[in-house]
Protein backbone atom coordinates (compact mmCIF):
# COMPACT_ATOMS: atom_id res chain seq x y z
CA UNK A 1 0.00 0.00 0.00
CA UNK A 2 1.45 3.37 -1.16
CA UNK A 3 1.85 6.23 2.21
CA UNK A 4 -0.58 8.94 1.93
CA UNK A 5 1.74 11.33 1.98
CA UNK A 6 4.58 12.14 -0.50
CA UNK A 7 6.27 15.58 0.18
CA UNK A 8 6.78 17.83 -2.60
CA UNK A 9 8.59 21.01 -1.36
CA UNK A 10 8.03 22.93 -4.67
CA UNK A 11 4.22 22.43 -4.26
CA UNK A 12 4.53 23.08 0.05
CA UNK A 13 6.60 26.13 -0.67
CA UNK A 14 3.83 27.43 -3.35
CA UNK A 15 0.99 26.76 -0.84
CA UNK A 16 2.69 28.20 2.75
CA UNK A 17 5.90 29.39 1.80
CA UNK A 18 7.12 33.22 2.00
CA UNK A 19 6.07 34.07 -1.74
CA UNK A 20 2.30 32.63 -1.15
CA UNK A 21 2.11 34.76 2.14
CA UNK A 22 3.30 37.38 0.09
CA UNK A 23 -0.21 37.43 -1.83
CA UNK A 24 -1.65 37.82 1.40
CA UNK A 25 -1.73 40.79 3.46
CA UNK A 26 0.62 39.47 6.42
CA UNK A 27 3.87 40.00 5.14
CA UNK A 28 3.11 43.52 3.79
CA UNK A 29 1.21 44.11 7.37
CA UNK A 30 4.46 42.94 9.03
CA UNK A 31 6.40 45.06 7.08
CA UNK A 32 4.77 48.26 6.96
CA UNK A 33 4.82 47.59 10.79
CA UNK A 34 8.34 47.53 10.74
CA UNK A 35 9.72 44.19 12.27
CA UNK A 36 13.28 42.92 11.20
CA UNK A 37 12.23 39.12 10.99
CA UNK A 38 9.16 38.68 8.99
CA UNK A 39 9.18 34.97 8.75
CA UNK A 40 11.32 32.25 9.93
Amino acid sequence: MKRTYQPNNRKRSKKQGFFARMKTNIINRRRRKGRKVLSH
